[in-house]
């Protein structure tokens, strides 16, 4: 994020432990206040939030101020502006030592062990200790303090890995100089940032609707828009949520079916139904059911609520007979889909043909007649349906238009499949609401099997 931006970080106690030995000029040191000062931007301080404080070394250590010294960030910022060089040797050992008996005590605001409280301490250096840093930085990673190490100039690295904590490509940064010391500034604010919430600091553009993610943010749209190109911007969606759609299904009614399966269809055909949206200007529905004749049961159209025509399907009775898949088909090509019986010119046609058996006539003419006129075909096949009849109806790509299942019962995973697929893709209005409607019964589903 840009030093404009908040960080939420996670509470941390942060102590910059830094090196002004003899070695590092005056304005070179003015560099390391810069960066100390330029972390401290992006983080969020306050006494319960992320507290800071700055140990400065060379043959002696030095307190600048503690962690409970400055609440704010614009005092602490301040205090930074104060600190001078102490100009003498490089003790780093015993500033670490410092750090962990001291610093980072509670007399001096230090907030223990607490699970959720880090200790942080970022060591700035560029010389060779006069001391052992070893020993006294694996007892600080053993305290729990991780350690960020930075080198700068002519430091010698194997003291830093020695500082650093685990893994350390993350933990070591090497500069050549202090005048490009800030280049590490964005990968601190990053390391400290651990969730930042752009959307709740309004920190993003979206016209509607913005959508944390750690770090970053996307962009929604609220009901009935859709998101356009930009990622940014939304229009809204003609006629509300939903497409344009003739819908109609074939039913197998036919003896083999039973009784308290053609119950399971029924409420198969109504999971689809739930998932439309329902208008004279979207979605509408048709029935035919099919054994030895063809019996329309309501055509597209003559129902303009899902909740009528739910009853409709409820309502249907079984007609326990033969397997004419053909003729059924030829009916859904000549009479479904015709505009005497409710289809509208130009909109999509889809026809879910649902059957458990073998045909008993010859299905090959009206299943390609239909392909041939456009419309989009489903076949859902149960129990002793055939396979090559099914791929035989199905649309192309035939894989994603035809579906077996060898049970009435899984017949509403079934459901929920063709759910996704009924949905005309190009328009993002059309597939909004059963890509919503999908994702609250996946939710439901999950949480079942919790």
């Amino acid at each position: 994020p840009s030093p404009g931006t908040l960080c939420r970080t996670k509470p941390t106690d942060l102590v910059f432990v830094i090196d002004s030995s003899r070695s590092v000029r005056p304005h070179e040191f003015e560099k390391i206040k810069v960066f100390v000062s330029r972390v401290i931007e992006a983080l969020d301080v306050g006494p319960n939030a992320t507290r800071v404080g700055v140990v400065n070394y060379a043959s002696a250590v030095r307190s600048e101020f503690s962690l409970q010294s400055h609440q704010s960030k614009a005092a602490l910022l301040q205090a930074v502006r104060r600190i001078q060089p102490l100009s003498t040797g490089t003790m780093t050992g015993l500033a670490i030592q410092f750090a962990i008996s001291h610093a980072f005590s509670a007399a001096e605001g230090g907030r223990g062990s607490a699970p959720n409280f880090k200790k942080v301490a970022i060591v700035v250096t560029d010389g060779r200790p006069q001391d052992g840093v070893q020993d006294v930085s694996a007892r600080a990673r053993a305290a729990g303090i991780e350690i960020f190490a930075i080198g700068v100039g002519r430091v010698d690295m194997g003291t830093l890995r020695q500082m650093a904590s685990e893994p350390l490509d993350e933990h070591v940064d090497y500069v050549e100089s202090y005048s490009v010391i800030e280049k590490l500034t964005h990968k601190f604010q990053e390391a400290f940032c651990v969730v930042s919430d752009l959307c709740a600091t309004g920190d993003h553009d979206c016209e509607q609707v913005c959508v944390s993610t750690p770090g970053a943010y996307r962009c929604a749209c609220r009901d009935g828009f859709s998101l356009n190109s930009d990622g940014r911007t939304c229009t809204a969606c003609s006629g509300g949520l939903g497409s344009a759609l003739d819908l109609v299904f074939l039913i197998d009614g036919s003896k083999s079916v039973r009784p308290e399966n053609f119950e399971l269809v029924k409420k198969f055909i109504n999971q689809i139904v739930d998932s439309l949206e329902v208008s004279d200007k979207q979605a509408q529905v048709g029935l035919v059911q099919y054994s030895s004749s063809v019996r329309q049961e309501f055509p597209l159209g003559q129902f303009k609520s899902k909740k009528d025509i739910k009853a409709a399907v409820k309502k249907m009775s079984y007609m326990e007979k033969g397997t004419m898949t053909g003729q059924a088909l030829k009916y859904l090509v000549d009479s479904s889909f015709s505009a005497i019986n409710g289809a509208r010119p130009g909109v999509p046609k889809v026809g879910i043909v649902f059957t458990d058996g073998r045909s008993q006539d010859y299905i090959s003419d009206a299943a390609k007649k239909a392909k041939d006129s456009g419309f989009r075909m489903f076949a859902v096949g149960v129990g002793n349906a055939v396979e090559d009849e099914l791929r035989e109806i199905a649309s192309e790509p035939v894989a994603e238009h035809y579906f077996y299942t060898a049970d009435f019962r899984t017949i509403s995973k079934i459901g929920k499949k063709l759910q996704m697929k009924i949905c005309v893709e190009e328009d993002p209005c059309e597939c909004k609401s059963i890509v919503k409607f999908q994702t609250k019964v996946e939710d439901l589903i999950n949480s079942l099997q919790q």
